[in-house]
């Protein structure tokens, strides 16, 4: 992967510009009242299959990688879909450690997912995660 990736530091100016050139991160089109989420066709070929890969054998060693993709397929997304999320999230958690020239940390990459875990009551279905840890935090 890191191959593919290439060993220019500067080549990706930040996270999201990895993610495209990896095609894990997906097409937003919006159209007056219709908004559809696609898959990203225009990538690095060889550089997303290996992602893919990355992403689904990752579930067997990581916890917090498992539990990411539980809780997608929990909240009804498909299984190619979840794993393309995993794959962004990993791509992403690639891109940190690269650029702070750390060594990967399992309780860090995924600490703040943990929320995703949880089961969502109706009202709390269009929130963001910032806006249900507030929610569910204990008055007093």
């Amino acid at each position: 992967m890191l191959g593919e990736f290439g060993d220019d530091s500067t080549r990706f100016v930040d996270a999201k510009a990895r993610k495209n050139n990896a095609g894990s991160s997906p097409i937003t089109r919006a159209s007056g009242s219709r908004r559809v989420v696609l898959a990203r066709h225009a990538r690095n070929r060889h550089l997303a299959d290996a992602v893919h890969q990355w992403a689904f054998c990752s579930m067997r060693g990581s916890p917090g990688a498992r539990a990411y993709y539980t809780a997608l397929r929990a909240r009804g997304t498909g299984h190619q879909a979840s794993l393309r999320q995993l794959a962004n999230r990993w791509v992403g958690i690639l891109h940190g450690c690269l650029k702070a020239a750390t060594a990967y940390d399992e309780t860090k990459a995924w600490a703040h997912h943990q929320i995703l875990s949880l089961p969502l009551d109706n009202k709390e279905r269009g929130m963001s995660a910032a806006m249900r840890a507030r929610v569910r935090q204990p008055v007093g």
